[in-house]
């Protein structure tokens, strides 16, 4: 594993398992900066099952990255690429802001280039930088938006 793989994995790790420093003066969005998103119980469901199927095949990937198995990494990508979207409502993407269903089109459409670029290229380096873009989509959905429920 070369010194930049290793470094990059070491960073994901701390990101996935909350394990950052903090310094005085770092900003954090407060629940009320975040813009809220009024959802009925089942489509907020809906969308953290999204959330968690996400995460799943981020750890999947990892795994399979420190395994230098690309196959595996490209086919857990795959798993939440953009056909994964098209089980979405139309009743609740109505619901959605547009910069939300951006960022989640955006994420889908990465996850399918990760796994392209795994298959193609075989560079684990290369896929280890995707994902740590698609981590930064990630924290930046959860630190601009918060999912409230509505009657």
């Amino acid at each position: 594993m070369t010194a930049s793989r290793c470094t990059r994995l070491v960073l994901l790790v701390a990101i996935l398992t909350g394990h950052t420093s903090v310094r005085a003066g770092d900003a954090f969005a407060t629940e009320q900066s975040r813009t809220a998103i009024g959802l009925d119980q089942s489509e907020r469901a809906l969308v953290l099952a999204e959330m968690r199927a996400f995460l799943q095949s981020v750890q999947i990937i990892t795994q399979s990255l420190s395994a230098e198995d690309l196959p595996a990494a490209a086919a857990a990508a795959r798993q939440v690429g953009a056909k994964a979207a098209a089980h979405v409502p139309d009743t609740l993407k109505a619901k959605l802001p547009a910069g939300f269903k951006a960022l989640g089109s955006a994420t889908h459409h990465a996850f399918d280039q990760l796994a392209l670029d795994a298959e193609q290229l075989g560079d684990p380096d290369h896929t280890l930088g995707q994902l740590a873009d698609l981590l930064g989509n990630c924290v930046g959905c959860h630190a601009t938006y918060r999912i409230e429920i509505v009657p």
